[in-house]
């Protein structure tokens, strides 16, 4: 059954996607009405983040961010569905990266770097990231239970020249590139939840006790790697910009939890600025702080 879903999805997506995008994204409102109308999409955890992130603001301020939300999410999921026909000439006009020099120039400088960024604008186009700079460039991933989707997003995520590799052998990786004197910059998006079992650490995000992933900074400190935010910017529909920002280039000089905090709080400036950007239908919040934590 799993295989016969995967094959009508790919067969319909084929056939749509050779649409051009300013056609494709004629259906972003028959999308928008399905998820917030009729399947009334995780509405409650959206209002209910919401709340929690923005006391300050109105019901009528937080619905209206809300429904913004959700038009974005539709836009997106056609720009994600569009990747299977984009060809490199469009996705670089419409994914611009700013300033490509400075991470050619940690490149040269023979050190590898962590490019750090969230589930904020359209993050599934930083696939691009190769068509722009020298690195060899890796990109963390959770793969899916269901193996035909799995292969179909590892083949189509590795289509402009970046390497998917599983999250759990990051370390791993890296390793290697390290032993054969290969620099590389891998990707890691910062605001994954982690499971109950694996969280060490606490913070303030959004207003809210957080947990968050260590691996960045684990990593970092291990192999000493350059941390660079990557802010990812909507410029208009179907275009947007990407700005690196430099963490640090000496993480073994900072304190503990010092690069884990500054990336969240990046994180949370941008968000803070265009909220609805972000992926408020996430379960971000599902585990509660326990006081002894």
């Amino acid at each position: 059954m799993k295989a016969v879903i995967f094959y009508i999805f790919l067969s319909l997506n084929w056939v749509i996607t050779l649409l051009p995008l300013k056609i494709l994204y004629g259906f972003s409102p028959v999308f928008y009405f399905v998820l917030y109308h009729l399947l009334r999409y995780r509405r409650a955890i959206v209002l209910k983040n919401l709340r929690n992130s923005f006391p300050e603001k109105t019901e009528r301020e937080l619905f209206t961010i809300s429904k913004k939300f959700y038009r974005h999410l539709a836009d997106v999921f056609i720009e994600v569905l569009k990747l299977q026909h984009m060809k490199a000439s469009e996705i670089k006009k419409r994914y611009r990266i700013i300033n490509p020099e400075l991470l050619d120039k940690i490149k040269d400088e023979g050190k590898s770097t962590i490019a750090v960024f969230g589930h904020y604008a359209n993050w599934e186009w930083i696939i691009s990231l190769p068509l722009n700079i020298k690195y060899k460039i890796l990109a963390a991933y959770k793969p899916l239970t269901n193996k035909y989707f799995d292969r179909h997003f590892f083949k189509f995520r590795s289509q402009y020249g970046l390497e998917p590799i599983p999250m759990i052998r990051t370390g791993r990786i890296l390793f290697h590139y390290e032993e054969a004197g290969i620099n590389t910059l891998v990707g890691l998006v910062s605001d994954q939840t982690p499971p109950k079992s694996e969280i060490q650490y606490w913070t303030k995000f959004l207003n809210q006790d957080t947990p968050v992933y260590l691996g960045i900074e684990k990593l970092s400190h291990k192999f000493n790697m350059v941390v660079v935010y990557l802010h990812i910017d909507k410029v208009r529909r179907g275009y947007y910009e990407v700005t690196p920002e430099i963490i640090t280039d000496e993480p073994s000089r900072l304190k503990p939890y010092e690069v884990t905090e500054k990336h969240v709080k990046l994180l949370e400036d941008q968000i803070k600025r265009r909220p609805e950007l972000w992926m408020w239908s996430h379960r971000r919040w599902k585990h509660k702080k326990p006081a002894d934590a």
